[in-house]
């Protein structure tokens, strides 16, 4: 094995694991308790929609808490909703640009109008004002 790593220059151990690798990978990881609590995560996510993974389990540790029952973790409740489709839509910050392909219509003419002012400081300082108006 180390001349066949040695000529396609990769690591043995990387070489081991493909030839000793299981047949089959790892299924999702899951806990027993999942069941309970996928139901309740989905009567609460039914109830408030746009809530996101983390108030949702805030919600379900405050429930869980008035029964005496231990808390989640946020990861777990992340990992539930992930599973049964239950996140929001992710937050990309981009926005659709609004299409300027109209034309400006007026009632009759000269009703069309703009103006603009801005400030020029000078070195010896000066303030001088400029304001145009179309």
């Amino acid at each position: 094995m180390k001349a066949v790593a040695e000529t396609i220059g990769v690591a043995r151990s990387h070489l081991h694991d493909k030839v000793h690798r299981a047949k089959k990978p790892r299924g999702p990881y899951r806990k027993q308790e999942d069941d309970t609590l996928v139901q309740f995560v989905r009567r609460l996510v039914d109830e408030r929609s746009t809530y996101g993974y983390r108030r949702i389990t805030a919600l379900v540790n405050r429930e869980l808490a008035r029964a005496d029952e231990p808390p989640v973790n946020h990861k777990r409740v992340f990992r539930i909703m992930r599973q049964n489709g239950m996140l929001l839509a992710r937050h990309t910050g981009r926005r659709t640009g609004r299409v300027h392909d109209g034309k400006v219509i007026v009632m009759r003419s000269n009703l069309r109008w703009c103006s603009d002012g801005f400030e020029i400081s000078c070195w010896n300082g000066d303030l001088i004002r400029i304001a145009f108006i179309i």
